[in-house]
């Protein structure tokens, strides 16, 4: 019984880690998963707003120049421009605006 709570935390940590949820306004949006620099990010977007969600932990050294990471993520995932003024969140999680070229 011990071993399964030391095995419990693991686990469910494994499994959030694993899967991400996108913030009710991105529900039945376009997603795209990119990699980069050895973590990945799950990218939600409609034809004007898009959100990035970092999948994993990562400690405080780690986040060190994060945002701008995801903000280019954001428009490598979308091929539109983030309208950065807009951008709301943190290293785990932002959304905002983009401006997507005419098609």
């Amino acid at each position: 019984m011990l071993r399964l709570f030391a095995v419990l935390p693991l686990s469910l940590t494994l499994l959030v880690a694993a899967c991400a949820s996108p913030a009710p306004e991105f529900m039945g949006a376009s997603q795209t998963r990119i990699s980069r620099d050895g973590r990945d990010y799950a990218v939600f977007h409609t034809a004007t707003r898009a959100e990035v969600v970092r999948l994993g932990y990562a400690g405080r050294a780690e986040r060190q120049g994060m945002l701008a990471v995801m903000i280019d993520v954001m428009a490598e995932a979308t091929g539109c421009t983030p309208v950065v003024s807009s951008i709301e969140g943190d290293t785990g999680e932002i959304r905002g605006r983009i401006r997507c070229p005419k098609r």
